[in-house]
């Protein structure tokens, strides 16, 4: 009997992951478990004869020699400029990224709320002058353009939405109207967002990429970061189904930052940059080309 397509793929997961590892530095290797929950790498967890169990991470076909080096170059940046626990990283080459372990998220709303210490403090003690980075880097299995820039609203715009309208799926599932509105919505940034300054973010902060150290502090992995509006972090974790205990979580941020009472009615149009990498990167787009389609429906052009 043949494997279900899904088990041929971890089977083969696998099989790439431990081939990569087998190498003179992870002798001590002999097996890789796949994991599940990721969308863009091959993903598992490699036990060790004489060391605890690692974490592996690579493409079936790497997009870039610097991928796993800009991710490396992320995790520090989190870790040492925003005072974010990220895990250790114990290689990092054109092929492979090995991290330390570390655990799931409790589900406990203390852990929420400690979270919203740790990721206002990073967004309020990083605050730049400039909105870029100092390299582009990765999302996904897409470039991250972080050409520096004073104006929030035109990096926003250029490298975050309007970037994404050359890739062949997003043009595919746009119409000329959607593509005319979503220009519409660029030019009109000042007015629909407030003037904020930059700050490191951590640029795909989605709910699965929250987890915990061994003792159950809040932790990040898998960043694309630049120096950008603080909200780009906050839009991408209310707009991927965070859990009931996570509630506090957004009141708690929102006292802490002295963040509006509009913010949420926001969320939407700054989450745009995250549906349109979603569309141009992925078959299944889970549902991201209707919500573009919502957001920009009122600045389509009325017939």
């Amino acid at each position: 009997m043949n494997a279900a397509p899904e088990e041929s793929a971890l089977m083969r997961s696998t099989t790439v992951l431990l081939e990569r590892l087998l190498r003179p530095r992870m002798r001590d290797i002999v097996t890789v478990e796949p994991v599940t929950g990721g969308v863009a790498a091959l993903a598992g967890v490699a036990p060790r004869r004489d060391a605890p169990p690692v974490f592996v991470k690579a493409f079936a076909e790497a997009p870039a020699e610097d991928v796993f080096l800009a991710e490396a170059q992320g995790l520090a940046a989190l870790r040492e400029l925003g005072g974010v626990a990220t895990p250790e990283v114990i290689l990092a080459d054109r092929e492979l990224l090995v991290l330390s372990m570390l655990g799931p998220r409790p589900h406990s709303e203390a852990f929420w709320e400690q979270f919203a210490h740790v990721l206002a403090r990073m967004h309020l003690s990083t605050t730049h002058s400039r909105f870029g980075w100092h390299h582009d880097n990765w999302l996904g299995r897409r470039r991250q353009i972080n050409t520096w820039n004073d104006d929030g609203y035109a990096f926003f715009a250029q490298h975050r939405l309007l970037r994404w309208l050359e890739q062949p799926r997003v043009d595919a599932a746009l119409d000329a109207g959607d593509r005319e509105a979503l220009e519409r919505l660029c030019h009109r940034l000042p007015d629909l967002l407030p003037d904020r300054p930059a700050c490191l973010t951590h640029g795909d902060l989605w709910v699965q990429n929250i987890l915990a150290t061994p003792d159950g502090q809040p932790a990040l992995i898998d960043p694309a970061v630049s120096y950008m509006w603080a909200e780009v972090d906050l839009a991408h974790v209310w707009s991927t189904s965070p859990p009931p205990e996570a509630r506090r979580m957004f009141e708690v941020y929102a006292d802490l930052t002295s963040l509006d009472s509009g913010w949420q009615a926001r969320m939407p149009i700054v989450q745009l940059r995250q549906h349109l990498a979603v569309l141009a990167q992925f078959d299944d787009d889970w549902g991201a080309a209707d919500q573009i389609r919502a957001v920009l429906a009122p600045f389509r052009k009325r017939s």
